[in-house]
Parts: C-alpha cells; structure tokens; sequence
C-alpha cells in the first residue's frame, strides 16, 4: 500500500504480494533487489488492500535532486534496521525516560509556567500585576493563546476545589487592556494599544514601539514582501497566519501539496540589525524564550494543529562516562578538561574523525561499521577517552559516522528534548514550507542551550558532508534520510507506534530534518518583532522602576533636583546631538565619539578603533571583538556588522555603545 506524507504528498513504498516493494520516483538497484525488499516487509508490511502504484523511471543516486517525490524511503528504512541491530548488541546499557501523560489541565498549567505567567494561578495567584507589562506587549494571536489555557487551568482548579485563589480570565484581561490605557505613574501612554492594535490597517501590518516621549512606528509594507522567499521577521508568525487564511485560502491550499524543491528563502535586510541567538543577555533570553513558546503556540492554534508538550519522569541516569549520558552532565565533566565548552568533546571528535577520512568517502553516514566493533570501540572510549589512551588511529571512517549517530540516539532523552520533540514532529502538519520554518525557527528558540549548540554543530557538519555530494553520493535527502531516524525515532522515548504512523513520520520527519540542514543559518536567527516586544517590556518595566525609585527617594528626603541630575544619561551630558560614544576598555583607543551617519555601520565603528592598534594585534582582534548596544529598551545586545548605527541610535538613544569580545 501506498502512503502519504500529510505535507508534502510524498509517496513512499508500494507493497506488493510478491513480497517486493516498488518504491515510486525511488532507486532500484543494490538496495532494491529481493533480499532487501522483504527483509523491510518482514518488518513494515501492512496487512491491507494493495494498492497498485505506477512506477517512476529509477532514480540515480548521484543526481543532486532532493525533492522528496525523487527520493525513495531506502535510506531511512536500512538505517532504522541497522539502528534496531544496533540497539540489540547494547540493550543491556540502555536507560528508558518515561514519558508523563498529563491529567487534564496538567498541560496548561505547565505551559503557563514555561511562558512566564505562574502567577497568574495557583498559591502565587491574586494580584497579578507583575504579569500586567509582560501581558501587555502581546499579539492579538498571542494574548488569545494565553487566555484559552488560563480559561482551562482555572475550569480545572475550580473542578478540584482548589482553596486558593483562581483569577477570572476576563478580570486578567481586563487589566491588561486597562494597563495599556495607562502608563504607571498614571497618565495616558502614547504605545499602541498592543493586544487590539499592535498591527495596524487591514492587514494588522504595522507596529509601534514607545521610546521615552517619542512613539515610532515600524512600518510593514501593505502587501506581503515582494519575493515569495522572503521571511518577514517584523510581523507576528501567528498574525501573518491570520492575514493568509482569510486573503490566500486557494494559495496556502494548493501549497499543502506542493512536492516541488524548496525555495531558497532569505532574511531581508534590517538597518536596525539582525539578531542572532547568543546576541542576547540572558536576562532578555529568557523573555525571548517565553515569546517564542507563547508565538509557537498561538502559531499552531491559528493553524489547527494540536502543539502538546511532554514532560519526562526523572530516573536514575548516568552521571559519568560519554554514551547515555545527559548533555549537562557531559558537558560539566568535560569543561573540567576544557573551560567553556559547550559542544561535547566526544561529540567534537567523533566529527572531527569523520573529516580527517575525507568528506568525498561514498556512501558517508549510510554505510554502518560493524556492529561488534562498534560496541568493542563504545567500550574502549568510555574507559580511555578522558584519560587521553585512546587509539584513534583504530576507528575507521564509517565506525566514527556510526559511533556519532550512536551517541546522538542513545542520550537519555533526544537532542530535539522530550518536551519539544512532538512539536518538531507537528511541523510536518502546517501548511506551507514558510510556516514549517516560522515553527522551526522557534522551537530552535525553545531548545536548552545544551540541546541547542550541539545541534547547531551537528547541522553545520551535515552541510559539509552535503557540499561534497559529487564524490560522496549523499544529497541533503539522502542525509536528512538516514539522520532522521537517529533524532525523532529515539529508542529512550519507549513509545510505540502504528505501521501507519510509522510510514507517515518516516516522511514526515525526513522532510523536517531537511528543512532543519537546508534552512539552519535562518534558524538560528531571533525575529525581530520578539526582540521588540522585548524593548517594550524593558521601557515599561524601566518606567515602573523608575516611578518607584522616586517615591523611594523622596521618603528618604533626597534631593530630587539632585536625583534627576543623577538619571540623565552620559549620552545628554558630555555628547552633542547626532553624535555617540563607544567605549573599548581593552582596546588601545578605550573611547571614541563617532558622528552618526546615513551610511555607519557597526562595522565601520568597529574599524576605527581597530586601526588604532598595532598590525599584529589588529589582525587578532578582527572578528573577535564586536559593538554591543547597552542599556535604554535592551539589557545588551551584539550587533552584527551590517548594522547601521543611526537607525538603531533612532530605536535606542539611552544605550551606551561598548566594544567587546563575546563571552564563551
């Protein structure tokens, strides 16, 4: 019988009475042939109805197409056996993660609390201004997604007879509106009201952010942007959803079985910077990251896909040694070795070893090594890996590539993480390919950043193996094919499937993993309109703060004239207008005034102070030191080089301006 791949309309394997299985736009050849065949029937064959399938012409294994429909499910069932082989020799060591099914309204507690907003329920409910500004910033799409779970949890504490006290969701919204309406010290704010009017006109394109007295408005052009590959990162994911159902319901329906090559999409340039995760202070990090898991939601309900998280029972694991070993745990023994690590060094080997073979070896990552060798080699490593004895000259190319699959299934719980890994798996269900990377964009956001930079390092490895596909034979499809089973077929998970639902995440999840190879310097990116929903919980939380600080002086009978000659910004006391001040303490230069131009990029400021050093040290510092925004609506903030400084000045003029290296 023939599936479906519910997004992209990939049929993968016709079964037929002979036992042979007729792949459609598959290969044929030496893994097609008889053997094969029924050796995946034996342990994939539906009892139904045979369907009769017209067969494609064969596909050449070194044509560089990766388009699904071209590509057999070959690659992805051999590694799932030789994953299954391989879990035989090493039963023994496996660790199981139980995966909690929550009780109804267990899930949305859970939610509310990984966005931020626990004290909106429970003991810590009652008055829940502290949640006002956070609230306040939001999208119409997000504040709704909010609302729908604080609707369940208080329907279902109300049903347990909880004794504390469970807040009206309209009493909470209602504050919400209220605390747009009015500044803290009471007067009218001149912000956009955010949860009615975030976006303006007919098509919600516009948005507004407060700095200081003066309102800018970030203007989103009327029509979507003019290529159909850009990423427009100013609007809300979830708004954009809402403006595309209700204008393009023919085009997003006929792009639900669009089976063609994926388009190569592109971050249109912003003058005010892109940011980039790691740009961020971790105290702006973790709103990002509430945000994000608040858009992600309002995203997936927008779009009627069901987004559930799971939470993993804590057992006992392993709390030394390099396989099924925690990323935390491992990573902490290691940086004892190394300070700052934050990939695996086992995992930075494994790769390393692979390299030094030749990226050009056919067949890389889809040829196993022997499965009792790998075992032997799991057991060499583990006892001389960190005491430097170990014989690297022993593990042959293949060996490493399944030695780094290995390590990657064998973690206790996956690297994509339990609790996002069903999330990963639903994008496959969302409409269009522009979405399924809005989604991926932000689950990346989502992932610890353990989980996080090990992928990064692990995607990025898979592109060098891609570039060499000439040689080595091995397309982004073709890896995306033998990788995915490694990352979303987790064994530690111990959950159990249908045949039929094994079909549909076998195609599901390849086109996931390819989307994560081919888009990932995209991934990696923060939109920009979090970063400015972020600035806005900075300005209004600054007002509170600063309100407080002046009733606190004054009980303290402080001179105010002398506390508001305090506040002013080094920017108004020693800097003229138009015109900024960067500080560099480990530079030669440690501070310079710079007139701000049309044309000054963070770059061009960067090349300043460089030039006043001397050649040999010019040459180390280029690339690693960068310009920070400081301060104002951000806690602080890396700029990348195209950055222009006025505009950004414009966005920020409280910031300070600072010249430094990036810490590990």
């Amino acid at each position: 019988m023939s599936w479906l791949s519910s997004s992209q309309g990939v049929v993968l394997t016709a079964y037929h009475p002979s036992g042979k299985d007729q792949a459609v736009g598959g290969r044929h050849g030496k893994g097609g042939d008889e053997d094969t065949s029924s050796r995946r029937c034996g342990q994939y064959t539906m009892n139904q109805q045979i369907t009769k399938v017209t067969e494609k012409p064969p596909f050449d294994r070194s044509s560089s197409q990766d388009s699904m429909d071209e590509v057999s499910m070959e690659d992805y069932w051999t590694e799932l056996e030789n994953i299954k082989k391989s879990n035989e020799n090493r039963q023994e060591d496996q660790e199981v993660v139980v995966v909690k099914e929550p009780d109804e309204g267990e899930l949305e507690e859970e939610w509310l609390k990984e966005a931020g907003l626990s004290n909106l329920f429970g003991e810590a409910a009652g008055d829940p201004q502290e949640s006002m500004v956070f609230l306040s910033t939001l999208t119409r799409t997000q504040a709704a997604a909010v609302q729908k779970r604080v609707e369940t949890v208080s329907q279902t504490l109300r049903k347990k007879n909880k004794q504390y006290q469970i807040p009206d969701v309209r009493d909470i919204f209602a504050q919400q509106r209220e605390s747009n309406d009015k500044v803290p010290d009471g007067t009218e704010s001149q912000s956009v009201r955010t949860n009615e009017n975030k976006y303006r006109g007919k098509d919600d394109r516009a948005s507004s952010l407060v700095v200081g007295e003066k309102e800018l408005i970030l203007l989103v052009p009327e029509e979507a942007p003019a290529s159909e590959t850009d990423i427009n990162l100013e609007v809300s994911f979830a708004e954009q959803a809402v403006s595309q159902k209700e204008s393009s319901k023919e085009k997003i329906q006929k792009n639900r079985g669009d089976d063609g090559p994926l388009p190569n999409f592109r971050l249109p340039k912003d003058k005010t910077g892109t940011t980039r995760i790691g740009d961020l202070a971790c105290q702006d990090m973790k709103k990002v990251c509430y945000l994000a898991l608040i858009e992600l939601t309002a995203l997936y309900d927008v779009l009627g896909v069901e987004l559930k998280q799971q939470k993993a029972v804590k057992i006992k694991t392993k709390d030394s040694g390099l396989f099924g070993v925690p990323l935390t745990v491992l990573l902490e023994q290691d940086q004892r070795k190394v300070s700052g690590t934050r990939i695996p060094l086992i995992f930075q080997k494994l790769i390393s070893r692979i390299e030094e073979g030749g990226l050009e070896t056919e067949g890389l990552l889809r040829i196993p090594g022997a499965a009792t060798r790998i075992k032997n080699l799991c057991q060499e490593l583990e006892a001389k890996f960190y005491e430097g004895t170990f014989n690297w000259e022993s593990v042959k190319q293949h060996d490493a590539a399944s030695l780094l699959k290995l390590f990657i299934r064998e973690l206790p719980q996956p690297l994509l993480s339990v609790e996002y890994l069903k999330a990963f798996q639903a994008v496959q269900n969302l409409p269009t390919k522009k979405q399924q990377l809005q989604a991926l964009n932000l689950l990346v956001i989502l992932l610890p950043d353990a989980n996080r930079d090990t992928l990064k390092a692990l995607l990025e490895f898979l592109q060098r193996v891609i570039d060499s596909k000439e040689k080595n034979k091995m397309t982004a499809m073709n890896v995306a094919m033998v990788m995915a089973p490694n990352l979303f077929m987790c064994h530690t998970l111990g959950l159990k499937s249908s045949e039929q639902q094994e079909f549909v995440m076998a195609a599901g999840t390849a086109n996931i993993m390819h989307l994560l190879i081919k888009y990932q310097k995209l991934l990696w990116t923060i939109p920009k309109f979090i970063v400015n929903q972020v600035r806005k919980q900075n300005t209004e939380n600054h007002k509170k703060d600063k309100k407080a600080m002046k009733k606190l002086l004054k009980k303290m009978a402080y001179d105010r004239e002398k506390y508001e000659k305090q506040d002013k910004t080094a920017n108004d006391a020693d800097v003229p207008q138009g015109v900024i001040r960067v500080q560099a303490p480990h530079l030669s230069k440690v501070s310079m005034a710079i007139q701000l131009t049309e044309e000054l990029k963070a770059s061009d400021v960067l090349a300043r102070f460089l030039s006043q050093e001397s050649g040999i040290v010019q040459t180390l510092k280029k690339g690693e030191v960068f310009l920070y925004e400081v301060g104002g609506n951000i806690g602080e903030r890396c700029l990348d080089d195209d950055t222009h400084m006025k505009d950004l000045y414009q966005l920020n003029p409280n910031a300070e301006w600072v010249i430094k290296s990036k810490p590990s």
